[in-house]
């Protein structure tokens, strides 16, 4: 896949999107289109990285960066307190539909233990 291929990538590139709820100079945040839970966030890096297999000592500054935001929308969400889950997935076995890494915010109600 390339960047070219990449949804994600997509949206990243056209400044005036309406999808980002969120977006900063190194990730954006979108509603999921076929949420899990009453809040399902998408926590997205600018830079292309098509999973964590592509992620070095370079990338840690993004990294982190993925959940200090995943926080703040959390709590602009309200979900702070009662709970919420973050979910990354590595690869197709995981789940994983899109090749471009990103971090999902789960909350909204009381989720099942994942298996």
């Amino acid at each position: 896949m390339t960047t070219r291929d990449c949804v994600f990538c997509d949206i990243i590139g056209d400044p005036v999107h309406p999808a980002p709820i969120y977006r900063d100079d190194r990730v954006i945040v979108v509603k999921d289109i076929n949420p899990k839970a009453p809040i399902h966030l998408l926590i997205i890096p600018n830079m292309h990285l098509g999973s964590l297999a592509y992620v070095g000592p370079g990338q840690v500054p993004i990294m982190g960066h993925m959940f200090v935001v995943a926080e703040e929308m959390a709590r602009r969400e309200g979900a702070t307190l009662s709970g919420y889950r973050l979910t990354l997935n590595q690869g197709q076995d995981s789940g994983q539909e899109i090749e471009h890494l990103h971090l999902h915010l789960m909350a909204g109600r009381k989720l099942s233990a994942m298996g």
